[in-house]
């Protein structure tokens, strides 16, 4: 399967890309060298850095996933909306005010740009970031209208003597999601000394930095009574959670199926895990910082603390990469849904591997021989 090799970079020798053509069946028709209408987000790019372009994303959507996955949205019709969406682009800092405006704002404010020339397609695959069809070199930008801003957001952008760090956590508590957040530190609104950071790294800053405040708070609170194991499916994206009783010790294992997306030739399996802190980047990117958030959500709202095992199954239904929030939302889903309490670690395993499908992830954990062999101060 060469697109799941080249990712959309044409190196099978085809006409044309059978996943790019998927999004070019849904662009506009015409073509235009001006915008009027809503900005419900923005993006910067990383390529640069700190020289970057970033502008707003126009489309009369919301640009909030959790609403698409709500209204029930398949993939196809999710590409169908990112292959009209147009992303400005202009000098980050030259548009710095505009830009901050739509992220503060919690409604789609209107914006009217004009293009240096007609928008153009530009599909870029990423595994953190929703693609986008459409972009367009910012001529000049007016926002039309005025942010409706909430109390919580205003308070920690006022506060210029408040961390980054500090101002995600106390977003988060007074119940802004990392979506908002994510805006907020794209457009250089958080933080001591702030400056406008690529979307994509500020994806999973924020979902690193929440999770971590919330391991803090797991590791006082006492063990799960059981053993507990959940799933959830999301757009050919397959999750299943394992929580035991104890101090907080995570793993992620990912398996990119033969057919899947990125899979290429063979099957694909990485792994990643921490215990209570987390050292380097994690090699499964972005997605294991998305999954570890949710579990996080799910034991800080139940108080309890768990050592956490997420198997992530991606098949071939996966066909368009739509970023790290599906991650999010199917971990999200599934400590939504019915668990499964399990008397033993064995019969916990293979219900895992029943509801993921196969069993051989199993040589590829570290963790699950961790707790077959060693007792904790929780057994006694």
């Amino acid at each position: 399967m060469q697109c799941a090799e080249c990712k959309g970079r044409g190196f099978c020798g085809l006409e044309r890309c059978p996943i790019m053509s998927r999004f070019y069946a849904r662009l506009p028709v015409r073509p235009a060298d001006h915008y009027e209408g809503a900005a419900p987000s923005v993006f910067v790019g990383s390529y640069g850095y700190p020289k970057v372009a970033g502008g707003p994303l126009m489309i009369d959507d919301a640009d909030h996933p959790p609403d698409w996955v709500r209204q029930g949205l398949g993939i196809d019709d999710i590409v169908g909306l990112r292959a009209r969406t147009i992303r400005g682009a202009g000098e980050a800092k030259g548009l710095g005010r505009g830009i901050q405006e739509i992220a503060l704002s919690s409604t789609p404010l209107d914006v009217e740009v004009r293009f240096v020339k007609p928008i153009s397609f530009d599909l870029r695959f990423d595994g953190t970031i929703a693609p986008v069809g459409l972009t367009g070199a910012i001529r000049d930008m007016d926002v039309l209208g005025n942010a409706r801003v909430d109390r919580a957001v205003d308070r920690a952008t006022s506060d210029t003597d408040l961390g980054a760090t500090d101002a995600c956590e106390i977003l988060n508590a007074s119940g802004i999601d990392v979506y908002r957040i994510t805006q907020l530190l794209t457009a250089g609104l958080l933080g001591r000394k702030r400056r406008i950071v690529p979307t994509r790294w500020a994806i999973t800053a924020v979902d690193d930095t929440v999770s971590t405040r919330l391991k803090k708070k797991i590791a006082r609170y006492p063990p799960l009574s059981g053993i507990e194991v959940f799933s959830a499916a999301l757009y050919g994206n397959h999750i299943v959670c394992l929580l035991v009783p104890g101090d907080w010790k995570y793993e992620m294992i990912e398996v990119w199926g033969k057919q899947s997306l990125w899979g290429g030739g063979s099957e694909t399996i990485a792994c990643d895990g921490e215990g209570a802190t987390k050292s380097g980047y994690s090699p499964l990117a972005g997605a294991y910082y998305s999954a570890r958030l949710a579990v996080a959500e799910y034991l800080e709202s139940v108080q309890r603390s768990a050592r956490v095992l997420v198997l992530r199954n991606v098949t071939g239904e996966y066909w368009a990469p739509l970023g790290t929030w599906v991650v999010r939302e199917a971990a999200r889903n599934a400590m939504r849904g019915p668990k499964t309490s399990c008397a033993s670690l064995p019969g916990a395993v293979d219900l895992a591997s029943r509801l993921i499908g196969f069993t051989h992830w199993r040589p590829h954990s570290r963790l699950i021989p961790e707790l077959a062999t060693q007792k904790t101060l929780f057994d006694f």
